[in-house]
């Protein structure tokens, strides 16, 4: 099959077809031996060999989709250059994966990994709005003026944000419990959007995005997509 070298890349569960664009383009690929720049380059996976950080790229022959609950203190990245750990210290599988999207060092929940480039892109790149829960406790407890503001969109620098929801379940001891709606994926943007409207968080923790939820998955602990959650995040 005659396909797009970035595309090949991507089927080979290196990263995202547009991850993979930039490692083309910083002649980071070699096909047959030639470091390749340009992006409309196409390979036959059956006869060219591509190389990619020295290791011969084959396509993953079994797709995964994992559901992690991740734990405050690890990255959502491959690697790291500081040391720190990383979500893939958490799952152990056969299989090179890549977590979709991203959740903050200090923040824990849900975050999804996959070998397979396809998803990845509807996810990171996703055709309509997908909403994500998150559940905190912030400082204080946010009058209807503040929850109006953080509802509407506030600017969390240099950006302001869309239509959003704010629901509080609980307040004790000058903090409240949250919920906390959002289908943005901006750096820190829950903790920037509390921040703006003077109630900063204290702990945060993200509980679903779209119909994929955590429910009774432990801390630290991950799970495979079963099919239907499988079909639905393809469909996307």
């Amino acid at each position: 099959m005659i396909e797009r070298l970035q595309k090949y890349m991507a089927r080979c569960g290196v990263a995202s077809r547009r991850k993979c664009e930039e490692f083309i383009t910083n002649g980071e690929v070699k096909v047959n031996d030639k470091v390749i720049t340009e992006l409309g380059f196409k390979v036959d996976g059956s006869v060219d060999k591509v190389t990619f950080k020295r290791e011969i790229l084959k396509p993953e022959e079994e797709k995964v989709y994992i559901m992690l609950n991740k734990p405050a203190g690890y990255i959502t990245s491959v690697k790291d250059e500081k040391g720190r750990k990383t979500v893939l210290d958490l799952v152990k599988t056969e299989e090179r994966i890549y977590p979709i999207g991203r959740l903050d060092y200090d923040t824990s929940g849900l975050i999804l990994l996959t070998n397979d480039g396809d998803v990845y892109n509807k996810l990171v790149h996703p055709r309509e709005e997908i909403d994500k829960l998150y559940e905190a406790i912030i400082d204080g407890i946010p009058n209807k003026m503040e929850i109006d503001k953080f509802c509407n969109g506030v600017d969390i620098g240099g950006y302001v944000t869309s239509k959003a929801k704010i629901i509080v379940l609980d307040k004790k001891l000058g903090k409240s419990k949250v919920h906390i709606i959002i289908h943005e994926g901006k750096n820190r943007q829950v903790r920037k959007m509390c921040d703006a409207i003077g109630h900063p968080v204290m702990t945060l923790k993200r509980k679903a995005i779209g119909k994929l939820e955590l429910r009774n998955l432990s801390e630290g602990k991950w799970r495979h997509l079963n099919e239907e959650e499988i079909n639905y995040i393809k469909k996307l």
